[in-house]
């Protein structure tokens, strides 16, 4: 065997569809986790400097912050080796590797885990349907203070006064209604839309909901892939199934008729290939 086809052997065994999945889910993986981690610490320290000077105002919230933390933690690794898992399943199942290993024979165990994957990834994408219209909550808090700042920025050059103009995080939820001052407005709100952090953290939560939109493409795609390819391996099994019927009526009409049964195939190697019942 030369190398072309060495290479092509190899390339032929990649499962490129849970491939791409897999590298979808990394990738939105790393960008919710590392950019959602990032940016609730900026906001804890945006609201500790600007709407609450209290601490017990915003102890609450610094407790969420820290729980939403360590559960980023977990979810980062939980998926990175669930990833994993997948596209090893899927290297496992591919043509190339049958034809490496010998015929493929479906098992109970096999299909039970096959299902077992199926319901556990599509589980995991209704729970992070979830998780990323959550993560659109902080986009639309900044996307509001955001179009605040560009009113300010419009009207500080002309003669109109900007102290109107206000945010409050106590409507949001972020701060209980007794927080104090809980809003900042004209100026100081002028001040925050100039600062690095507010730009950051808005920038921040746009990629981590962006993060949790590729996430979730990636377990669609990996449900749909799974379940696919157990309705194939179905018709396949039970095209088997059909071949080794028609096999030994053939087989018993020639022992009706005493005589020796010859059938374009060899008896031995059709029942080395079917899979058992």
């Amino acid at each position: 065997m030369g190398c072309y086809d060495c290479c092509m052997k190899c390339l032929g065994g990649v499962p490129y569809i849970s491939l791409v999945a897999t590298l979808l889910c990394f990738s939105g993986i790393a960008l919710f986790c590392g950019c959602g981690h990032q940016a609730l610490t900026e906001t804890e320290r945006l609201i500790e400097t600007y709407f609450a000077h209290n601490l017990q105002d915003y102890s609450t919230l610094a407790y969420l912050i820290q729980y939403f933390q360590y559960i980023i933690y977990g979810l980062a690794s939980f998926f990175f080796l669930y990833c994993i898992v997948l596209l090893a399943e899927g290297f496992y199942t591919t043509s190339a590797t049958k034809q490496t290993f010998g015929e493929f024979r479906s098992t109970m165990c096999g299909r039970c885990l096959s299902g077992t994957f199926i319901l556990i990834t599509y589980l995991l994408a209704v729970v992070w349907l979830l998780v990323f219209a959550l993560s659109a909550l902080p986009v639309y808090f900044y996307y509001n203070m955001d179009s605040t700042c560009q009113i300010i920025t419009i009207l500080s050059e002309t003669t109109a006064s900007i102290n109107p103009l206000c945010i409050d995080a106590r409507q949001y939820g972020l701060l209980p209604w007794n927080a104090m001052p809980g809003k900042v407005c004209g100026t100081t709100l002028s001040n925050v839309c100039k600062t690095r952090e507010f730009r950051l953290t808005y920038e921040l939560y746009v990629a981590a909901f962006a993060g949790a939109g590729i996430t979730l493409l990636a377990l669609t795609h990996f449900s749909l892939y799974l379940a696919v390819r157990r309705v194939y391996l179905k018709e396949v099994r039970m095209g088997v199934r059909e071949e080794r019927e028609i096999y030994n009526l053939y087989w018993r009409l020639q022992k009706d008729r005493e005589g020796v049964p010859r059938s374009p195939y060899a008896p031995q190697i059709i029942s080395d290939s079917l899979p058992p019942d």
